[in-house]
């Protein structure tokens, strides 16, 4: 990590529900919290939480040079809906081939 840059990543115990537009495509107890300076917290998903038969995958992929080359997966009427790592950097490990959302719900702590 460069100097002033963190990234930190636990386990968590959220009830994480991910919808669009009243289709269910994701839920999980067992979300990955990854903190990254200046950016929201976000929740990395274990494959088995995700309805990736209802996803597509992308041609899109970015670079993080903290996290590495992501992958994407859209629905018909959003692209590039959701992201995973599937050989991330090895400071970010744990996130490998889980699944981030950019609209997550948390229903509870």
């Amino acid at each position: 990590m460069s100097e002033g840059h963190r990234i930190t990543i636990e386990q968590g115990a959220q009830h994480v529900r991910v919808e669009r537009d009243g289709v269910l495509l994701a839920e999980s107890r067992r979300p990955l919290l990854l903190r990254e300076t200046g950016l929201p917290v976000r929740y990395y998903l274990p494959p088995e939480d995700v309805r990736t038969d209802l996803l597509t995958p992308s041609e899109n992929h970015t670079y993080c040079p903290f996290k590495g080359t992501a992958s994407y997966w859209s629905r018909p009427d959003a692209e590039d809906l959701v992201w995973a790592y599937p050989d991330p950097k090895p400071d970010v490990a744990q996130i490998k081939d889980h699944f981030c959302f950019y609209d997550v719900a948390v229903v509870s702590g």
